[in-house]
């Protein structure tokens, strides 16, 4: 299915799953999948940041591509396809069209500083990959170091019909999401999806101001799905409840350099991951880190019984 402007609900980032000597490991890949299709996901990102796309070699990319089309059914698969050069890019978005990715994703070159690289960039991206392709702006300049100003995203959203979706990274954000829905309902800025990032730790919030969903990852996005349905559905109390109880392991999952082996860690205990390994470089959890991780599963469990893991 492709990507569309009114596409909402929870886009899990997938993590890669690697065996300890650093190999893909593609049945942990398809029991991923078949665990996102499973819970309700409303659709998936392959080779985000998250996902160490990096490291990858190309058929790798590709062959989780095909993995996540054929486990997650008609819901649309999102790609990142960020590169230094267009010509990557280029090659990477076309092929995972081919194979029924639903849009692409990608994010600014650290380079960029003004409004006009920002704005020219993402044209001289469009014009690379092509103009039928459904993108997503990956706005994340707490790593990535670029700001994109609610209008410089209006601009680029207003440009380029093929955008269908913001990724929303940004940290704090929730005035920006705001500005954006005002400029919505002024007239001044056709309608895109806007999903949030970082780990879902504003996520409560983020729903109340407009976002449509969450593109991003948790050992439990089963809480991200909670609190999205719980926001639209009017119960912001029960969103809250279940969110507070996760934020403690929200939290450490997000610290930086170690969120992802938090994560792998957490995905491994419930069996969704047969390994927790990186590949390299990347760094591991030392013993004190697990035994941190797992004494806060243990208060998880208080409130929510998939955590109980131990």
């Amino acid at each position: 299915m492709r990507l569309t402007p009114d596409a909402a609900g929870v886009f899990p980032i997938a993590p890669t799953p690697f065996h300890p000597d650093g190999s893909v490991d593609w049945t942990s890949a398809e029991r991923l999948f078949e665990f996102y299709a499973g819970i309700g996901s409303d659709g998936v990102t392959v080779l985000g940041i998250m996902g160490e796309a990096p490291k990858l070699e190309p058929e790798e990319s590709l062959g989780l591509v095909k993995r996540a089309v054929a486990k997650m059914g008609a819901k649309p698969i999102i790609v990142g396809v960020s590169a230094p050069g267009f010509a990557a890019m280029r090659s990477l978005a076309r092929q995972v069209m081919e194979l029924g990715a639903g849009g692409v994703m990608i994010a600014p070159p650290t380079s960029l500083r003004t409004d006009d690289q920002i704005t020219g960039y993402y044209a001289q991206a469009v014009e690379a990959i092509g103009t039928d392709i459904p993108f997503v702006i990956q706005d994340y300049p707490l790593t990535l170091s670029v700001v994109m100003t609610p209008a410089v995203i209006r601009k680029i959203i207003q440009d380029n019909p093929s955008c269908v979706m913001l990724k929303h990274e940004d940290w704090p954000g929730l005035e920006k999401i705001a500005t954006l829905r005002r400029f919505e309902a002024e007239g001044s800025l056709r309608r895109v999806a806007i999903l949030t990032g970082n780990g879902g730790l504003f996520l409560d919030f983020e729903m109340e101001r407009g976002a449509d969903g969450a593109n991003t990852g948790y050992a439990f996005p089963e809480l991200l799905i909670d609190v999205v349905n719980a926001s639209k559905a009017g119960r912001r109390d029960d969103a809250h409840d279940i969110f507070d109880a996760h934020l403690p392991l929200l939290r450490y999952e997000q610290q930086q350099g170690v969120g992802l082996a938090v994560r792998k860690y957490v995905m491994m205990k419930r069996g969704i991951l047969a390994s927790d390994a990186q590949r390299k470089p990347g760094p591991g959890l030392t013993a004190a880190a697990k035994a941190e991780v797992d004494y806060l599963l243990g208060r998880l469990a208080k409130h929510d019984p998939r955590a109980k893991l131990l």
